[in-house]
């Protein structure tokens, strides 16, 4: 069992693309992931070309009870997805960060089998509250894009004191870090990257997901890389990240 968050404390490093794209790459080989869209802006929810009412959302399961296999949505690129809504951003004030409230998740997963032979990757919020403490509790491991430039760091290495909270509690996640829209020879990227390096060492993945137009056109069409461009560079990057992962046993296939 796979339980992956994406995130990092910092917005716009490329979590919501990550996540569709890293989830289309294993459908594309069989692999037959869940996404929870767990970021009350919903934009992968909207990049995925749904427009739910909030009770089919993920915010029926925290505001009722609605059973997440309820909430569950089939695409066409064979990724199954729970949707999110602008009134997810009412759990913060609904529920509280004691343990048996950022259990729900990961009991609820649990209870109904959600992860037994999928892969589940949650699209996390960048604000640390109830939500992104739930995936984290729900998670097995969290997989960290960072932007090639500085202030993207820092929002890593913020996570890394959230995590290392999360292990003096007996809570321990492994990590995987991995450089996004990187520029080849750029000072700033290249800079970025061996920091990066250092820092992490085997934590840090070899592949490198570059800076892409077909990934940003893709976005814009409501389509994952490989639906809007399967022969282009940016499906290629994302589907070694995926290898990487895969064979390191971040993600078991």
């Amino acid at each position: 069992m796979t339980v992956v968050a994406v995130f990092n404390q910092k917005g716009g490093v490329g979590k919501t693309t990550t996540t569709a794209n890293l989830a289309a790459a294993m459908a594309k080989n069989g692999l037959e992931p869940l996404v929870i869209d767990l970021d009350p802006q919903a934009h992968l929810t909207a990049l995925s070309g749904l427009n739910p009412r909030a009770d089919r959302t993920v915010y029926s399961f925290f505001q009722s009870g609605t059973a997440l296999s309820e909430l569950v949505h089939r695409l066409d690129n064979g990724v199954n997805l729970i949707p999110s809504h602008m009134e997810l951003s009412r759990v913060d004030m609904m529920l509280t960060q004691n343990r048996h409230d950022l259990r729900r998740l990961k009991k609820a997963m649990s209870d109904e089998m959600l992860a037994e032979g999928a892969t589940v990757l949650i699209d996390c919020c960048p604000m640390l509250g109830v939500l992104s403490l739930s995936a984290l509790m729900a998670a097995t491991c969290v997989l960290v894009p960072v932007t090639a430039e500085y202030l993207a760091m820092n929002g890593a290495q913020q996570l890394d004191q959230t995590l290392k909270g999360l292990t003096s509690r007996g809570l321990h996640r492994p990590k995987k870090v991995f450089i996004n829209r990187y520029q080849r020879g750029h000072p700033t990227s290249e800079k970025v990257a061996q920091e990066l390096k250092r820092r992490y060492g085997r934590d840090f993945c070899r592949t490198r997901v570059c800076e892409s137009q077909s990934v940003l056109e893709g976005i814009g069409s409501n389509q994952d890389v490989f639906t809007f461009a399967p022969d282009s560079e940016g499906a290629e990057d994302f589907s070694y990240l995926l290898d990487e992962l895969v064979e390191t046993g971040f993600i078991r296939a």
